[in-house]
């Protein structure tokens, strides 16, 4: 933990609220049965949650529950209510303080609909697996009717729903720019990325009797503002980035004056900034950047992009900058990220008296998520690898918070304990990332510093301790524990740090792989891994070796089994060809793949709705890099990957002879796809066609309607209703 950014409170200084006397709860109320039991006659605060209710701290609301119980209050859970009346969203009755809403630990939208915008058949976060327990959009939705339950009780909205979606952001399921969930989830507060620090800090002084609208400028939070508080500085966001020339000879920020002409006095005057350098550095800690308006992204991909990178550029808690961003008449304040816990409060969060169950009620019904997760532990949390597709980065941050190894030692003690269907298998050691633990910056002030979007593209940097030493240490301390069978790795690893040091390859490969071991290379071809930020195929095939080398001394027989994404923004159908020939020529056949889905605020994203390269400087007259947005061609990236099913043949030889490669159809060994047709799959025209139709007809789903529904044509007539 960098010593540069230790300039909070300790999570657990504060002094503990009045109901402390009620003691630990065996689990958070979810009914007034419960209350009773324990000698409530109100909650201090209710926390509404998408998913089932798991009293584990893999689970947001159960951390963040827990976490508030150490503080003194009285916490109830509201979880997956019925959202078409405001009837369940009073059965706790009134919270003394707030309502806290998530959608859950999944963004609604992506828990409901896959990256073809067909709706899923199942949620993983619900009893027996259910859809349809949760509404899209599910924060708005459920502010909404904690508003409808008690007009008065303040509303603070977080988790990974709202914190992708904390300024004005390009929505893939309508299509369009959406303004920040602030404005339509019409909550009083919104806090983003990884909330200890602030909720802690927003229940004692609502507590203390702060006012909700006194809540301003605490990290990691989003606020409204009237106008810019006294001593505020105000930097145009084309200071820091230009997006090159505008589409009209106009200034794109809404209700600010041209810099060439003098404002009228007001009290809403902001003071701007302009390149003066030696200003800067004197008023920097009171500088907030404006983005465009919202009325100016909404309409303008390159003014949207523009906005994107200065967003991404003010995410290092030890330099970032306030931003505010107009939405009509009111302005959306965005604080710097939180500062990043110590291990010390890491392990005093981990080590909350968890049941580590799901809730009673749900008898004997099973959660897939926790049958997932219940014997795995969380050793670390937050990624610097910056890729662009991954929301990791954006909602915990780039700097790696670990936990101590007697913590970590201390929960798989328990899981042994206390688990009833325990039988020996830890199922992973990781959290984002399987081999960050304990990496970071070698100089914290370089830390601070540092405004870098990767740590380790486009190659690993010299500033980076990458010393596996602590993690090859709890390892070994790990599986030594009486009880325990075996330890797997199933978190994502990366190998190009993983190369870096031999000893740990040899560790993991020798004694915590099962037969196979997932890795994601994402691509084969350069021009698309470089808008991904992922290292080149040079240093999976050193990986490779490795794996291959220690598997063979440790008399086992292991495999690699590589994860790739097809449909990215940058890639053309001759890269997924490539892929294809690449995957055919290494024997290996993929069942299930993944197709680009553009989340919110991501910086993929930005390249997917503006068609540039985000990643570099953009304008207008900057090359446009290939977009594969049609469903068609989304299909045909997706069929590459899966050119061994022949139901998938028919459209790669339509593409393969479009592409002028009919050579890589026919029955021999060179050939990616044969030319003939099995019985009983896609073959004739009529039935090619057919099944274009099929998937062409996905363009007429329109998410958004807050109940369940089946695709049909008379839902496709009718209007979805919009929160």
């Amino acid at each position: 933990m960098s010593t540069a950014l230790q300039t909070e409170p300790n999570l657990f200084s504060y002094r503990k609220y009045w109901a402390q006397r009620f003691g630990t709860a065996p689990v958070l109320p979810m009914s007034k049965a419960e209350m009773d039991e324990l000698g409530w006659d109100a909650c201090d605060v209710i926390l509404v949650t998408g998913d089932a209710y798991i009293d584990h701290p893999s689970f947001g609301m159960a951390l963040i529950g827990r976490l508030l119980e150490a503080q003194g209050f009285r916490v109830g859970i509201i979880s997956q209510p019925d959202w078409t009346s405001a009837k369940d969203f009073g059965k706790l009755g009134r919270p003394r303080l707030f309502f806290g809403v998530t959608g859950g630990n999944m963004d609604s939208m992506v828990n409901r609909y896959t990256s073809d915008k067909k709706i899923r058949s199942n949620d993983a976060y619900t009893p027996d697996g259910a859809a349809g327990k949760r509404p899209d959009r599910a924060v708005n939705v459920y502010s909404h009717r904690c508003r409808e339950a008690y007009k008065d009780v303040p509303i603070i909205i977080g988790g990974i729903e709202a914190s992708l979606r904390r300024i004005a952001h390009y929505d893939y399921w309508s299509d369009k720019v959406r303004k920040s969930v602030l404005l339509d989830s019409k909550a009083d507060l919104l806090v983003y990325g990884n909330a200890e620090r602030q909720v802690v800090e927003i229940a004692h002084r609502l507590a203390n009797g702060e006012a909700i609208s006194e809540l301003k400028g605490i990290r990691g939070t989003v606020h409204f503002v009237k106008q810019i508080p006294e001593g505020w500085a105000v930097k145009d966001s084309t200071d820091v980035d230009k997006p090159g020339a505008t589409m009209v000879p106009v200034d794109p920020y809404q209700e600010q004056p041209a810099c060439d002409k003098k404002p009228e006095q007001s009290d809403t005057d902001e003071k701007v900034i302009h390149f003066d350098k030696s200003l800067l550095r004197n008023q920097r800690s009171q500088t907030v950047i404006r983005l465009p308006a919202y009325e100016a992204v909404k309409d303008d991909p390159i003014l949207y992009a523009h906005a994107s990178r200065v967003m991404h550029g003010e995410t290092n808690p030890g330099n970032a900058r306030p931003l505010i961003q107009l939405h009509g008449t009111r302005q959306v304040w965005i604080n710097p990220p939180p500062i990043p816990l110590t291990t010390k409060e890491m392990d005093g969060v981990f080590d909350l008296p968890y049941s580590r169950v799901p809730h009673k009620e749900y008898g004997n019904a099973n959660v897939p998520a926790f049958e997932m997760i219940q014997h795995s532990v969380n050793i670390m949390r937050g990624c610097f690898g910056g890729c662009t597709f991954c929301s990791i980065t954006e909602h915990e941050g780039r700097i790696i918070q670990s936990r101590s190894e007697d913590s970590i030692i201390k929960e798989i003690e328990a899981i042994r304990d206390t688990s009833p269907a325990f039988t020996g298998h830890i199922s992973d050691l990781g959290g984002p990332t399987a081999n960050m633990y304990r990496l970071a910056c070698k100089d914290p002030k370089i830390e601070a510093a540092c405004r870098k979007p990767s740590c380790v593209y486009p190659g690993i940097c010299p500033n980076l301790n990458t010393d596996h030493t602590p993690l090859i240490k709890l390892y070994r301390r790990a599986r030594a524990l009486p009880g325990i069978k075996k330890i797997f790795i199933a978190s994502g690893l990366r190998y190009d740090l993983a190369v870096e040091s031999p000893e740990y390859v040899k560790e993991l490969v020798t004694h915590h792989v099962g037969g196979y071991l997932k890795i994601a290379p994402e691509h084969t071809e350069q021009s698309v891994l470089s808008k991904m930020m992922k290292p080149g195929m040079g240093t999976y095939d050193r990986f490779k070796d490795m794996f291959d080398k220690y598997s063979k001394e440790a008399g086992k027989e292991q495999y690699l089994i590589p994860y790739f994404i097809a449909a990215h923004p940058g890639t053309t159908d001759k890269d997924m060809l490539n892929l294809a020939l690449w995957l055919k020529r290494n024997g290996f056949r993929a069942d299930q793949v993944q197709a680009f889905l553009p989340s919110p605020m991501s910086i993929a994203t930005a390249m997917y709705h503006s068609g540039k390269d985000t990643l570099h400087k953009i304008s207008r007259t900057v090359a446009d890099i290939p977009i594969p947005k049609s469903v068609k061609q989304r299909r045909l990236h997706k069929a590459f990957l899966r050119y061994h099913d022949p139901k998938n043949w028919p459209l790669l030889r339509e593409a393969l002879k479009d592409m002028g490669r009919s050579d890589l159809i026919g029955n021999g060994k060179q050939h990616l796809i044969p030319s003939f047709q099995p019985k009983g799959t896609v073959d004739t025209p009529e039935k090619i066609q057919r099944f274009k139709t099929k998937y062409t007809g996905l363009d007429n789903i329109h998410p958004g309607k807050s109940k369940p529904q089946s695709v049909n044509k008379n839902n496709a007539k009718r209007k979805p209703k919009k929160y």
